[in-house]
């Protein structure tokens, strides 16, 4: 009896090892056509053998993965719809030598090939000491933003010291790039609108007409899909709403209307709508603009000294 649980001890230990080729958390870079989609993907253990995890797309919120199948270095699943598409969107790919390369059927049947590469953990060892506030919005002008899609027209308008989106449009990125920030902005919309704020253009805070709802992560002050504030503290449509951001490595606060709603939480990966997947690199404040009306002012940054 002593030599069968041994032997079978045995065959669990080098099927967690080899499990290990696969578990954890992946940027991904799918192709279609002539653009690139940045997509995330966590593998994690669920019990002693089996294998779960979740899936952002190009677009879209974290989508759980009920079972992830991997053997010898193949890894797939499938799940099911979510905002477009009616068939389920399958995953399949190889991992050698800590690179993923597969294809994926979208849940509009199309094939699309990708690679992924392990998700940096951007760990901070040392303090952080701020810079004092500068102003990213002059109030008159766009100088210091840019339209994320130049070859699409501009909707963003400088109004009576408002940065202001009259439509849905284009998302606007700040010219320079940040790595660890605290970020002072206020936003303003109508009723049933719609917006976000990019950390670093790759975690959206939402910023969305949420008065009187149960907090979600997809509501106000969530960081979408992910991490869902304590309280929804948004006031009522047209009132403006106030939010402190610090982001530094993968851990944010935020705090909205003078209520800490998310406390030094990690995020694991890129939000739908991210800009890329190179969480390693530094990256701009996004503001959504494809969504609805919604205008910002007093939009201030802190960086590390």
């Amino acid at each position: 009896m002593y030599w069968l649980i041994t032997a079978l001890l045995s065959v669990v230990l080098v099927y967690a090892q080899s499990q290990e080729e696969i578990i954890g958390k992946w940027d991904l870079e799918v192709i279609k056509g002539d653009r690139i989609l940045p997509s995330w993907l966590e593998v994690k253990l669920s019990g002693n053998r089996t294998l779960v995890g979740y899936f952002v797309a190009e677009s879209g919120s974290a989508r759980p993965i009920s079972e992830v199948f991997f053997h010898e270095g193949t890894v797939d699943f499938s799940i099911p719809p979510q905002w477009d598409g009616f068939n389920a969107m399958h995953f399949s790919a190889l991992v050698s030598k800590g690179v993923l390369e597969g294809t994926i059927l979208n849940s509009e049947g199309e094939p699309m090939s990708f690679t992924g590469v392990r998700a940096p953990k951007l760990i901070r060892s040392q303090e952080v000491k701020w810079s004092k506030p500068r102003s990213l919005f002059d109030g008159t002008t766009l100088n210091q933003w840019k339209p994320l899609e130049s070859e699409r027209q501009n909707q963003w308008e400088a109004q009576d010291g408002l940065l202001v989106n009259p439509r849905s449009g284009v998302n606007l990125i700040t010219e320079e790039k940040f790595t660890d920030f605290k970020l002072h902005i206020e936003a303003r919309y109508p009723a049933q609108s719609n917006s976000g704020i990019y950390l670093r253009g790759r975690y959206e805070v939402q910023v969305e007409d949420s008065y009187g709802k149960e907090p979600s992560s997809i509501l106000f002050g969530g960081v979408y899909g992910f991490l869902t504030p304590n309280e929804i503290a948004a006031k009522k449509a047209g009132e403006w709403q106030v939010f402190e951001i610090t982001l530094i490595g993968r851990r944010v606060t935020i705090v909205a209307n003078g209520k800490t709603v998310i406390n030094d939480q990690i995020i694991p990966g890129i939000t739908g709508g991210a800009i890329d997947s190179k969480e390693g690199t530094p990256g701009p404040i996004m503001l959504q603009g494809d969504h609805g009306v919604v205008a910002f002012r007093n939009i201030s940054i802190q960086t590390p000294k």
